[in-house]
């Protein structure tokens, strides 16, 4: 995939730092910083000036190259860079494919700055602002939300119908169902990463939507729930598809206060393709 245009053109002359801009959004998220937090630099000089800024769901090195390629040498990504939820890398230290993307980075000045915690943290919460604007559900939200479970009321269509519309709009292609393609549904939930979030929200819903939680979990009691007679379903999206709109949303958000560089957001996209 060629580098997305930047939605805003480079000045000559400016300059603005990784730190400096983190300073700003630690300034305008609208909650109180907290630590031990996931969202800290990963790798790069926070110090040195930068010449743009991506935004991206997962800085995988396809999006680096991506980032570098369009001219933005300071990524925001929501999720880790090294493969693991903390980004621990004296576990992977002696990977050759680590120290390849280690160079890549060195090599091109670029620094990583991860924007997870706070970000959900937002009032709305970041991700799925971005999420509902994607589906255009943000007049279906119910207004009582938690971190990890989102109610939404819909016009009444079949799961199919629904399934295709969320494909078609989060612009994945490796979303997975269970449960009668011709339901009709009406509510909905995104649900959690845990089998409890899970059992918490089926009883109000036709239909639960995850896209970080184990599969022995989530499908296997939807499963169960539909043999024991209940009309039920379940909507499984790669991680991608359930938070990568988020970080457009990030991007824009962004651009309301910085604007010495370009900002703009790239998909990491789905990493999964099914055969036809």
């Amino acid at each position: 995939m060629a580098p997305l245009l930047m939605q805003a053109q480079r000045h000559s002359g400016s300059s603005i730092t990784a730190r400096e801009v983190v300073a700003r959004i630690k300034e305008k998220v609208g909650v109180p910083w907290h630590t031990p937090t996931a969202d800290e630099f990963k790798i790069g000089d926070p110090d040195a000036p930068i010449t743009g800024i991506t935004t991206t769901f997962m800085s995988t090195l396809d999006l680096l190259q991506r980032s570098i390629a369009g001219g933005n040498n300071f990524v925001i990504t929501h999720e880790p860079t090294f493969w693991s939820a903390a980004d621990v890398v004296s576990d992977v230290r002696y990977d050759p494919l680590y120290n390849y993307k280690v160079n890549f980075l060195e090599k091109n000045k670029m620094v990583v700055w991860r924007f997870h915690d706070h970000w959900h943290a937002h009032r709305p919460d970041g991700i799925f602002a971005g999420w509902n604007k994607a589906m255009g559900w943000e007049n279906y939200a119910s207004p009582a939300a938690s971190l990890f479970s989102r109610e939404y009321l819909i016009p009444e269509t079949s799961l199919e119908e629904l399934a295709r519309d969320m494909q078609s709009k989060l612009k994945t292609r490796s979303m997975r169902l269970v449960g009668d393609p011709k339901l009709r549904v009406t509510k909905l939930a995104h649900a959690g990463h845990y089998i409890q979030q899970c059992m918490q929200a089926l009883p109000n819903v036709d239909v639960l939507i995850v896209f970080e939680c184990r599969e022995w979990e989530a499908a296997e009691y939807v499963r169960d729930a539909i043999a024991s007679g209940q009309k039920k379903a379940l909507i499984q999206l790669p991680h991608e598809g359930g938070e990568e709109a988020g970080m457009d949303e990030c991007a824009q958000w962004l651009r309301t206060f910085v604007t010495e560089v370009p900002i703009g957001f790239i998909p990491s996209g789905d990493p999964f393709w099914m055969p036809a």
